[in-house]
């Protein structure tokens, strides 16, 4: 792949789409894909459809994260979601917003990684925007739609007293590589001098996303995709449901056992119970739990409380991920 050194102002939006469309063709045909005012997709049933962004100093840094992470995590936050309602995600739309003294090796290698992306899960790239911003700002918002194939959404407002919670997927190894990373910038440690597996799933998040219509082929009566925390999720499902979900101490063990590796205990539990980025999946059962699928404990009637989330018989702390609650990381 030919690059550039060259900041994209250098170019105009022709001439720099001429060079990025190659490299994203998905996995899927559409109707009509980029190059129109708009895209067609080819969509059974009504489309399933949500959106996600990232901006740079506030969700990746670049001494952190190489352009194929950053399209790894927009991809896989936004097909995650599609996964959470029991869909098939089909194809993206992807807005680039861009200083002017961007590099186009950036954003070719961006664009690249995303074309890899949309082919693993066998999803197109259908189109999108691409905007100039001002000096300093570089953001990128993907768009997905996915498909029902005749099946109901699950929401997070169908848990019911008897089912059980479960969940696909790890819990706390987005946070504990983001812990990691934190306190190597503050002491002024090399991101390389640390481990790589403690890593990988903060920078290169990867998603079940085939267990969303398991759980629902299931029957799964509420399912949420662990964007912003296992406290902060499930306490959503909680309160969309007008329930109580307990959590048993004893089905986390194994995320914190993993976590200690690497970080401190308490620390360890704070990223296990709130450490956002982590796209596992939560569900709520009626009946019997699907492979691939851990129990983690039951749901039960709110009584006279509000509904909520409880760990070793007390209200667990919503903890997590909030976008206005928190400072970018430095």
């Amino acid at each position: 792949m030919a690059t550039s050194p060259q900041g994209v102002g250098g170019y105009t939006e022709d001439q720099l789409l001429e060079r990025i469309l190659p490299l994203m063709a998905g996995g899927r045909d559409d109707v009509l894909g980029p190059g129109d005012d708009a895209a067609v997709l080819r969509l059974d049933g009504p489309p399933v459809v949500t959106t996600d962004a990232l901006v740079l100093g506030r969700d990746w840094r670049d001494d952190w994260s190489t352009p194929a992470q950053v399209a790894a995590k927009a991809v896989t936050q936004n097909l995650a979601d599609i996964a959470a309602m029991g869909a098939v995600p089909t194809s993206l739309l992807c807005t680039l917003l861009l200083d002017p003294e961007t590099p186009v090796e950036w954003v070719e290698r961006f664009a690249a990684a995303l074309g890899v992306q949309s082919r693993r899960y066998a999803v197109s790239v259908a189109g999108g925007d691409l905007s100039s911003a001002p000096a300093g700002l570089r953001a990128v918002a993907i768009t997905a739609f996915g498909e029902l194939e005749g099946r109901d959404p699950v929401t997070r407002a169908g848990a019911r007293p008897g089912d059980r919670i479960a969940v696909t997927g790890s819990l706390g190894r987005s946070a504990v590589g983001l812990a990691l990373l934190l306190a190597a910038s503050s002491s002024g440690q090399g991101v390389d001098d640390l481990p790589v597996e403690a890593l990988a799933h903060h920078l290169t998040p990867t998603a079940p996303l085939s267990q969303g219509p398991v759980a629902a082929l299931a029957g799964a009566g509420a399912m949420i995709d662990l964007s912003d925390g296992l406290s902060r999720d499930a306490d959503r499902v909680a309160r969309a449901s007008g329930v109580r979900l307990v959590l048993e101490a004893d089905a986390l063990a194994a995320d914190l056992n993993w976590a200690e590796n690497f970080i401190a205990r308490g620390v360890a539990r704070q990223c296990v119970l709130g450490g956002g980025e982590e796209h596992s999946l939560l569900a709520c059962f009626p009946g019997e739990v699907p492979p691939f699928w851990r129990v983690l404990g039951r749901v039960e009637q709110a009584g006279t409380g509000e509904p909520g989330v409880w760990l070793d018989g007390r209200p667990l702390p919503v903890t997590g991920w909030d976008h206005f609650a928190r400072p970018p990381a430095p």
